[in-house]
């Protein structure tokens, strides 16, 4: 028979592994909930004015247009010529790596570092010669954001609006998981070549003043794994091994059992 020693160092042995397993699995509230020190109806004022700057490498839709088409004709580029009175498709422009487009009829325009308004006023100002109130549009054809880490959706998303927010570009990657950090979101942002990364604690509401609460073109949100998953990946990789183990255990207990 077996001995009641044997049984009670299996149960403490079960027992040990269940409270280990709750350990590392379990996340507390102040791991999961955003922005815990909000308190009711609290308005909260932000005193972010954010407007995206174009950067190098970006590329733009530029349109020009005036009361009369045939005289703004010159000022934008189409591929191929207007046939059966369909317009051909609009060229895009590539700020270059002098930050600089090259413009029908006015040449090189330097507008990196300038937010779209500034543009449109350079660009006007510099058509004054050659148009009368010409309206010019101007949109971001590259503004795309990628989610990495932690959430459940990650990928590349595209920026249809002007501007959007981390919280926003979180929700396109369907959220965090639950064994995200909250705490301490990287925000990785490039500018003409220079990289900075900025942390972000969507668990307090001064985030949302944070610089990087708005995104620019390009940025990466990278999103770290709290401790419970850095556990439970490391129990992950020696879970093969431990179920062989407890299957010779167990197969080994129960010939035992059977045979006495």
């Amino acid at each position: 028979m077996v001995s009641k020693k044997y049984y009670s160092e299996l149960k403490q042995l079960c027992l040990l592994s269940i409270c280990c397993f709750l350990a590392v699995s379990c996340a507390s509230k102040k791991d999961v909930v955003y922005f815990q020190d909000t308190s009711d109806y609290e308005t909260i004022i932000s005193d972010n004015s954010h407007t995206n700057k174009f950067k190098i490498d970006d590329v733009l839709s530029i349109h020009v247009s005036t009361l009369d088409p045939l005289v703004s004709m010159p000022f934008n580029l189409y591929k191929g010529a207007e046939e059966g009175g369909i317009r051909a498709e609009q060229v895009n422009y590539i700020i270059d790596k002098n930050g600089e487009i090259d413009f029908p009829v006015i040449g090189a325009v330097k507008i990196a570092g300038l937010t779209p308004e500034e543009t449109k006023g350079l660009l006007k100002e510099k058509l004054t010669p050659y148009l009368k109130d010409a309206i010019i549009n101007i949109r971001l054809k590259n503004f795309t954001v990628t989610v990495l880490g932690e959430v459940n959706r990650p990928g590349t998303y595209p920026v249809l609006g002007e501007q959007i927010t981390v919280l926003e570009a979180l929700g396109l990657a369907n959220d965090l998981t639950i064994k995200a950090r909250r705490d301490n979101i990287l925000i990785i942002r490039d500018f003409n070549g220079t990289k900075v990364s900025t942390r972000i604690d969507l668990t307090k509401k001064e985030a949302l003043n944070s610089p990087v609460y708005y995104l620019t073109q390009n940025d990466v949100v990278y999103v770290q794994p709290n401790n419970s998953a850095v556990a439970s990946y490391g129990l992950d990789n020696r879970a093969t091994i431990w179920v062989s183990i407890a299957s010779v255990l167990i197969t080994s207990t129960v010939l035992f059992i059977t045979r006495n």
